[in-house]
């Protein structure tokens, strides 16, 4: 990586995909961000640029304000921008001139004239200019003049990366090291100059070597003593660091920090340190004379030996070996050779707290002999008939008891930690299911057609994703990298609370297959829980394992299980004009399909409509039904709202030629849930 520190000596950029903000931290979720620079630019053979500025923008624009505390020095940002493989950082000195530029001067003047910039990944909330006039939608104005495409961070995502920048300084300000290090991804580091302190260590025999900070904000944690690890000239040591006022001295010094190394005896005088903070053993005390004092700092170096020599990995992400009791339940069809292929990823990638279940449903094929041939650990239930997907899990969910439900499809490829990235979620009481993201097997570049990153719904009920409109999936370049609230999430990898499967009657058994997740995921937004979509959970789908996308077959449970969906989840008021529109848009796809020569999924759509009227009766109890369901089950306001777009998706595909979620998305406001309005805009952008 290079780094830069000077515009006017900046190189021509090829093909600059760039991001700007403090970074404060380059914590994980910056990671996951940088990532997505580094992929965006790589697929397209360009160059990935971050920019930040120097001083703090805090420090000039609010000079009186002396609360900043930094996670990361500039030179610290460096080495972690440079470990996520980015090309340049580009450190922009900030001033208040800088400060004072129209919002078009800093577009044209700075970012356009500076970068040459084919893509700018950037927050929702993102500000800049004088008197921080300029937003988002300015930026995305002059794209097309200017020839730069945005690319929008979503409220979720910028609302998370701010979230851990907090949780970190507080963790970190109350001495919990294990927390901020785990939201960092590494241990938090403190650089500084040794400098004379008043050598009363080396009495007692254990010298310390006084610290001092080479920048004035960096954060300093809690008082106390630490287990931590130092470089010095490029070779690791290990030991114990204090910080405090040193009460046993009562020397009115102020806090000091004062580092002791073990099986060491150099001069550092003078010399550069940096320590990593790996735990926190205790508080500071006040202690009776130097000879208590040697002795609770003999008890230290025992506690920080324990802690270097057997806690040296980081806590995994907001998990550990006790999580709820999880059952992953694959329903199986003739997949043998699917089982053959992913089962054993499956139960190589389970956490402690989790188990795997396979449910057959009724194979004709050698499945069941093989699982008992090869998989006698793993439970095996035997349905007595085949009862189709959605009732076949309703059946097998019945012999299952379990806090949460992996619902996983037995064409799915996992990956590591696709599980530990999820099921914290569940800590949340509001959130009723969560999906990973969903990419292709056969092409693992892609999106897959069953869920993407996460199901929408237009105005008129027809479902898309982050990733996918109609039979159209877009390239995977971690462009909905974020975490998102949605509207359904897909059958292909369900996560969803086992209590609430059960209360809201699970799927319904008459689908067979297709959309039961979208009308059970509705029920559970009427119910006012979360649908929502973990992007770092990855796993890729063969898509069609049972039954193909593109026959008859699926084009009739399409269109059936769709208008029954609809009809039982939306209020009366909205239905006396939806079900004639749905008809002729339905008669819109017959014709389609004719100019396409398709008479059998003509067919298909007339015998689809024919069953639903045919059965309107049981559809007009069974939406009754449900309405008690969940009025039993509710915990809050309804939020069907969330995840619709306000106009149709049909219009944007066929009539606009949108291919692309963002075409759609970007340009609509969410029913409900105006995207400028969704979330606080964080005081400090550069979170």
């Amino acid at each position: 990586m290079k780094t830069h520190f000077q515009l006017d000596n900046l190189p021509r950029f090829r093909r600059a995909v760039i991001t700007i903000g403090s970074f404060d931290g380059v914590h994980r979720g910056h990671q996951q961000l940088l990532a997505r620079i580094r992929r965006l630019a790589e697929r397209r053979g360009g160059e990935s640029i971050v920019i930040t500025f120097d001083p703090h923008p805090r420090t000039v624009l609010q000079p009186d304000d002396d609360s900043l505390r930094l996670l990361t020095t500039t030179q610290e940002k460096a080495v972690q921008c440079a470990a996520a493989g980015i090309n340049h950082l580009v450190i922009v000195p900030f001033t208040r001139a800088f400060s004072e530029q129209t919002p078009d001067e800093y577009i044209r003047n700075f970012l356009v004239k500076y970068f040459q910039p084919e893509r700018i990944v950037i927050g929702y909330d993102h500000r800049y200019g004088k008197d921080r006039m300029g937003d988002l939608t300015l930026l995305s104005h002059h794209g097309k003049e200017l020839g730069y495409e945005v690319i929008e961070i979503d409220a979720q995502e910028v609302n998370d990366i701010t979230v851990s920048s907090t949780k970190i300084r507080n963790a970190l300000l109350e001495g919990k090291i294990r927390q901020a290090n785990t939201l960092l991804g590494r241990p938090f580091e403190l650089s500084g100059e040794v400098i004379e302190g008043q050598k009363i260590g080396r009495t007692i025999g254990y010298p310390t070597a006084n610290l001092r900070p080479y920048h004035r904000l960096k954060l300093i944690p809690a008082n106390g003593i630490y287990a931590v690890r130092a470089v010095w000239q490029h070779r690791e040591y290990d030991g114990m660091l204090y910080i405090g006022d040193r009460p046993i001295l009562n020397d009115g010094r102020g806090v000091t920090i004062e580092l002791n190394l073990f099986d060491f005896n150099e001069d550092l005088y003078g010399e550069a340190i940096t320590v990593s903070f790996v735990d926190h053993l205790r508080d500071d005390l006040e202690l009776d004379g130097l000879e208590a004092l040697k002795a609770q700092l003999a008890a230290d170096e025992i506690a920080a030996c324990a802690v270097l020599g057997k806690k040296t990995d980081l806590v995994p992400l907001q998990m550990d070996a006790s999580g709820p009791d999880t059952a992953v339940v694959i329903l199986n069809y003739n997949g043998r050779s699917f089982l053959e292929q992913y089962l054993p990823l499956v139960v190589k990638n389970l956490p402690p707290y989790a188990r795997v279940i396979v449910a057959d449903n009724l194979s004709t094929d050698d499945s069941v002999a093989w699982m008992r041939s090869n998989y006698q650990d793993v439970e095996l239930i035997c349905l007595q008939e085949n009862y189709g997907f959605a009732n076949g899990y309703n059946m097998a969910m019945m012999q299952v008891k379990a806090e949460v439900y992996v619902l996983l499809n037995s064409d799915v490829r996992v990956t590591r930690g696709w599980l530990e990235a999820i099921i914290p979620m569940f800590e949340d009481p509001t959130v009723g299911a969560v999906q990973p993201k969903i990419l292709s097997e056969a092409n693992p570049d892609n999106f897959e057609y069953a869920g993407a990153a996460g199901g929408y719904l237009d105005y008129l009920g027809y479902p898309f994703c982050r990733g996918r409109l109609f039979t159209h999936t877009e390239r995977d370049e971690g462009q909905y990298d974020g975490r998102a609230e949605i509207f359904w999430a897909t059958g292909a990898a369900f996560f969803c609370r086992a209590d609430l499967f059960h209360a809201l009657g699970g799927f319904e058994p008459e689908y067979f297959a297709h959309a039961e997740e979208i009308d059970l995921c509705w029920r559970m937004k009427r119910a006012g829980y979360k649908i929502m979509v973990e992007p770092r959970s990855v796993v890729y789908h063969v898509g069609g394992g049972t039954l193909n996308y593109n026959t008859p077959r699926k084009t009739y449970l399409n269109f059936r299980n769709t208008l029954t969906t609809v009809y039982k989840n939306e209020p009366t008021t909205r239905l006396l004009w939806w079900l004639p529109v749905r008809l002729s848009l339905d008669g819109v796809a017959a014709l389609l399909f004719l100019s396409q020569g398709n008479f059998a999924h003509i067919t298909s759509i007339f015998r689809a409509h024919l069953d639903f009227y045919r059965n309107f009766s049981r559809w007009l109890n069974r939406r009754r039904e449900r309405r008690q369901q969940i009025k039993a089950a509710s915990i809050g306001p309804d939020r069907t709202e969330i995840g619709r777009v306000a106009d149709s998706i049909i219009l944007h595909y066929y009539l606009l030629g949108h291919r692309r979620f963002t075409d759609v998305y970007r340009k609509q406001i969410m029913v409900g849930a105006p995207r400028a309005k969704a979330l606080p805009v964080p005081e400090d952008r550069g979170e």
